[in-house]
């Protein structure tokens, strides 16, 4: 699939089949993650992964959206590394293209994904309960596995996007 076609179709799954995801797929999903730019090619980013039925459990507890954590083949944490971190703003959208990296290439192995954030509010829960510890920020989960749902969305029209063109 093209590029552009893989953004355009990729879309938020929350409901998912009881099929396992290969760990080299995984794998390649975090290597997908590994090549996002940043500044300074800092790489702050820091992951968990977490497949133990008991350990997603646990983890759902933390977030109005535990049936979709629970229901996922696998999540993976994301954390911002203050260690390797110059510049929280610009390291914080790093981390957003190595998650979005994580997206677009699930889509495109036919695994659907969710960026979940709610569960921030327990942000420190998170590094308890992953036993983290607080050098690294939990700034994201994100859900994954076989999609058992076909969402569709909508964009708004561009010219409502557009502040201006100069």
């Amino acid at each position: 699939m093209s590029i552009m076609n893989v953004i355009r179709a990729r879309r938020s799954v929350r409901k998912y089949k009881s099929e396992t995801v290969d760990d080299a797929v995984i794998n390649e999903i975090l290597e997908a993650a590994r090549w996002a730019p940043s500044g300074l090619n800092n790489q702050p980013w820091r992951f968990v992964v977490i497949k133990d039925k008991k350990f997603k459990e646990d983890l759902s507890r933390l977030t109005h959206y535990s049936s979709i954590i629970a229901s996922a083949d696998f999540c993976i944490a994301v954390f911002y590394n203050h260690d390797s971190g110059y510049h929280r703003d610009k390291d914080l959208m790093s981390i957003g293209a190595a998650i979005e990296n994580m997206l677009l290439y699930s889509h495109d192995e036919g695994i659907g994904s969710v960026w979940l954030g709610e569960i921030l509010k327990n942000k420190d829960k998170v590094n308890e309960l992953l036993s983290i510890d607080n050098r690294n920020e939990f700034v994201a989960l994100i859900a994954f596995g076989y999609p058992d749902e076909n969402p569709q969305g909508e964009r708004k029209k561009m010219s409502e996007l557009i502040l201006k063109v100069f």
